[in-house]
C-alpha cells in the first residue's frame, strides 16, 4: 500500500511573527516566487519606499513594461485603511500594478478590487493574494501564494480582439511577435516567467541581479537585438560592472561563438552587450520567424555565457 503524508497549514506568525522584520525582508529575497504566480519578471527596487509620512512595503518593477509595481503586505484579514494606504501608494509611484498581500480577503474587499479592474484600463491591474504557508509532516513550511482577485484577462495569454482594436498595426505586430516570444521561453525554457506580451518594440527579462537584464529588440533602423543591459540607475555602477565584464570578454565572446557589440554608451545612464542582425518588424511571417528563432537562440546563450560572470561580480 502506498503510504502518503497530510498537508498540513501553518499559522503565518510561526512562520513570519512579525510583518516588517521578518515577512517582507523574506518577500524581498524571494520575489522570484511572486513573480512566478503573477505571470510577470519582478524585480526588486525598494523596501519601506516613502509615500509621504508613509512607507511602501515593497516597490518592484515589471521588466516587462517597464513600469512599477506596489506591494502591500498585511498578514491578517484585509481591512479599509490598508486598501487606502494601497491606492495612495500606487499614485505616488505611479504604479501599473498593485498587489494586496494578505492573510485573508474580506468579500467586500475583494468586491472593490474586483471593481478597479472593471473599471480602469487593459494596463493597469489590481491582485488580492493570499499568502499561506503549508508542510508535510515535519518539513519546513513551504510559502504558497493564492491569487483570489485578479485583472479581468488575467488567465488570457492572448488580449481578446475587441481589445486589439485601439492597437495600431505596427504596436499589434510587436506584441504578436513578442507574445510567441515569451511564451516560448517561458514554456519550453523556463527562461522567463512573463506571460503578457506588450505592444512595444522591446522585452526585457531578468538575470536574478538588479539591473542587470537580458533584453531583445528592434531598432529604428532596421535591426534586431538581443543582448544584455546594463541599468542599475548609477551611472557609474552602471561603468564599473560594464569594465568588469569586458575583462572577460575573450572567453565571452568565445563562448556565444561570435563577436558582440559592447556599448558602454558614455552619453546615457545605461550599458548594452549585444548580439545584432538586420530585421524590421514589418518583414513578412517567415522571417520574422526566423528572428524570434534567433533571439531565442541568442538569449539563452547570453545567460549561459554572463551567467557566471555576473554571479562572481555580483554574489
Amino acid at each position: 500500500m502506498i503510504e502518503l503524508s497530510n498537508l498540513d497549514a501553518v499559522d503565518l506568525r510561526e512562520v513570519w511573527p512579525n510583518e516588517a522584520r521578518d515577512f517582507t525582508p523574506w518577500l524581498a529575497d524571494n520575489i522570484e516566487q511572486l513573480s512566478a504566480v503573477l505571470g510577470m519578471d519582478l524585480e526588486l527596487r525598494s523596501t519601506e519606499a516613502e509615500v509621504g509620512a508613509f512607507s511602501l512595503d515593497v516597490l518592484a518593477h515589471d521588466l516587462g513594461n517597464d513600469r512599477p509595481v506596489v506591494i502591500e503586505n498585511q498578514l491578517e484579514s484585509t481591512n479599509h485603511d490598508h486598501l487606502g494606504k494601497l491606492l495612495t501608494y500606487a499614485a505616488r509611484y505611479d504604479a501599473q500594478t498593485v498587489v494586496w498581500l494578505v492573510r485573508e480577503l474580506r468579500p467586500e474587499h475583494r468586491a472593490a478590487l474586483d471593481w478597479l479592474n472593471q473599471r480602469t484600463g487593459e494596463d493597469t491591474a489590481f491582485f488580492g493574494v493570499v499568502i499561506e504557508a503549508w508542510k508535510i509532516g515535519d518539513s519546513l513550511p513551504a510559502p504558497r501564494f493564492n491569487p483570489v482577485a485578479v485583472p479581468n484577462d488575467w488567465q488570457k495569454q492572448m488580449p481578446s480582439p475587441d481589445k486589439n482594436a485601439d492597437v495600431s498595426g505596427k504596436r499589434l505586430r510587436y506584441r504578436e511577435f513578442f507574445q510567441a516570444l515569451i511564451d516560448t521561453l517561458r514554456e519550453e525554457h523556463q527562461f522567463t516567467r512573463a506571460r503578457k506580451g506588450q505592444p512595444q518594440n522591446w522585452y526585457h527579462f531578468t538575470s536574478g541581479f538588479n539591473g542587470m537584464q537580458y533584453n531583445a529588440a528592434f531598432t529604428g533602423d532596421g535591426k534586431a537585438m538581443a543582448g544584455l543591459y546594463i541599468s542599475t540607475g548609477d551611472k557609474d555602477r552602471n561603468e564599473g560592472l560594464f569594465d568588469q565584464l569586458v575583462e572577460h570578454k575573450a572567453a565571452i565572446e568565445d563562448k556565444i561563438g561570435s563577436s558582440l557589440d559592447w556599448d558602454r554608451r558614455d552619453d546615457i545612464q545605461a550599458c548594452f552587450v549585444h548580439a545584432v542582425r538586420d530585421s524590421r518588424i514589418e518583414d513578412d511571417d517567415e522571417e520574422l520567424e526566423q528572428v524570434r528563432k534567433w533571439m531565442i537562440d541568442r538569449l539563452l546563450t547570453f545567460k549561459s555565457a554572463f551567467g557566471p560572470h555576473l554571479d562572481e561580480i555580483l554574489s
